[in-house]
């Protein structure tokens, strides 16, 4: 296997993740959860959020076609379920509720562990970083890698854009700042109805192919 097909499959896996996470948009969706976290707090849920999301795609890209096969799933179901939780954050963001509880005093120390235990697992791990996308992009790519050299380089690739995306959601309140308390929350509104159109595209993306197969099952 030559160095140029390494870095080709190499280029391949990184534009595909990194379009997929797109760490860009994640962004503002975390600052917005995190609005009321103290600066440390918010980054201790950047930093569990993008480990938990490297350690699901490593554990699904080694193993991900065997689950789902055990357990007779299939990415359409990932879909469906990304599209509900999606929608249910996106309308929260909407009407601007989302992270209203506040976090201004020692009373409320077991409060923040908890919301941060929480919110760094879901929504923010998954699905916004580590969504059906994602784990359906490293799935594929691990079973077009071919011999372990490509594996490595797969591998080597999610780490690296969950570092990436690390560092965005590590400063993400010093670019969100200048925005301001309003800016925050027309950002949140807009960002809520983005997040409500991709929730709807992954429902309809996985339902599709289910109804066509009970269509199909149904005429049969």
């Amino acid at each position: 296997m030559t160095d140029n097909h390494l870095l080709e499959f190499g280029l391949l896996c990184l534009t595909s993740l990194f379009t997929m996470i797109n760490p860009l948009s994640i962004t503002p969706i975390f600052t917005s959860m995190t609005a009321g976290l103290p600066r440390e707090q918010s980054r201790n849920v950047a930093r569990r959020a993008t480990i938990t999301a490297a350690a699901i795609l490593i554990i699904f890209a080694v193993t991900g076609s065997a689950i789902f096969e055990i357990f007779g799933i299939s990415t359409n179901s990932l879909k469906i379920v990304g599209g509900v939780l999606f929608f249910l954050m996106g309308y929260e963001m909407v009407q601007a509720k989302l992270n209203r509880t506040q976090f201004d005093n020692s009373q409320n120390l077991q409060a923040i562990d908890e919301y941060t235990n929480d919110v760094a697992i879901t929504p923010i791990a998954i699905p916004l970083i580590c969504g059906p996308g994602a784990i359906a992009t490293v799935i594929i790519l691990m079973n077009q890698a071919k011999g372990h050299a490509e594996e490595a380089v797969l591998l080597s690739v999610i780490l690296s854009v969950c570092t990436i995306t690390y560092l965005f959601l590590r400063f993400a309140k010093k670019i969100m700042a200048r925005l301001g308390d309003s800016g925050n929350k027309v950002l949140m509104r807009i960002m809520g109805l983005i997040v409500m159109v991709i929730a709807v595209e992954y429902f309809v993306g996985g339902m599709k192919p289910i109804l066509r197969d009970i269509f199909m099952v149904q005429a049969g």
